[in-house]
């Protein structure tokens, strides 16, 4: 019964807090791997430490703070191609899509 518990907790819905407390945990995990301190990040980054350590413990940050120390992390190809490619999930996602490709407004419906 463990093993199925387990197994559904992998498929629970992301919210914001999720993902951004996820970002940071990943985010420290390279900081220490690269044998970076805060300090260092903010140098390199332009970030201050106190920005960096809320981050850390709460997963909260500018999206222009992110992208300095993803830079600085050397991470810049992945947040500056996060919105890159289109996604969709079904035929009719994807029949949009190539309809509004090189539009420059989005119209209701």
């Amino acid at each position: 019964m463990n093993n199925i518990l387990s197994l559904l907790d992998n498929f629970t819905l992301d919210n914001a807090d999720d993902i951004a407390k996820s970002l940071a945990n990943d985010f420290r995990k390279r900081r220490i791997e690269k044998n970076l301190t805060r300090e260092q990040v903010a140098e390199k980054s332009g970030v201050a430490v106190a920005n960096i350590v809320r981050f850390e413990q709460k997963g909260l940050i500018s999206l222009k703070n992110i992208i300095g120390i993803a830079m600085a992390m050397e991470y810049t190809s992945e947040v500056k191609n996060i919105f890159s490619e289109p996604k969709y999930s079904t035929m009719e996602e994807l029949t949009q899509i190539r309809k509004n490709t090189g539009k420059t407004r989005a119209h209701k419906q």
